[in-house]
């Protein structure tokens, strides 16, 4: 085994878009390769048929879905994020919850300093920890 890398999944052609929004929220991020579908290919063309892009180091793979599924990502799969700051929580929390939902609002939950949970627009699932 060689490593293990996240693979998201994206329906309606929205991986390329989640990308750019997530390397630009997240400092020493960056798109490392996408590969798009021909007009032969079997998707849409010009949307992702296979990308990389990088979190703060952390490798990511991700799709535009060529099949409907009856299903999307949910919150027992998360992206943690460790944050140095409140500015730097709150700023996330914001920007990531737009269009987005709730599932734990920025608050002392006893494990931390301040902590919030949201899925984005996307429906990807993201926790939020300032360390106390």
């Amino acid at each position: 085994m060689k490593k293990v890398t996240p693979f998201l999944m994206f329906q309606d052609g929205k991986a390329e878009e989640a990308m750019n929004y997530y390397t630009s929220l997240i400092e020493d991020s960056e798109i490392k390769s996408i590969n798009r579908y021909g007009s032969n290919d079997g998707g849409k063309e010009g949307t992702v048929m296979h990308a990389t892009f990088s979190l703060k180091g952390q490798e990511f793979m991700c799709i535009d879905s060529v099949i409907k599924h009856e299903f999307t990502f949910t919150p027992s799969f998360s992206l943690f994020i460790t944050c140095d700051s409140e500015e730097e929580i709150d700023n996330l929390y914001e920007k990531l919850k737009t269009d987005g939902a709730e599932l734990m609002p920025l608050g002392d939950y006893g494990f931390s300093k301040k902590f919030g949970w949201i899925n984005d627009r996307f429906g990807v699932s993201w926790q939020l920890d300032l360390p106390n």
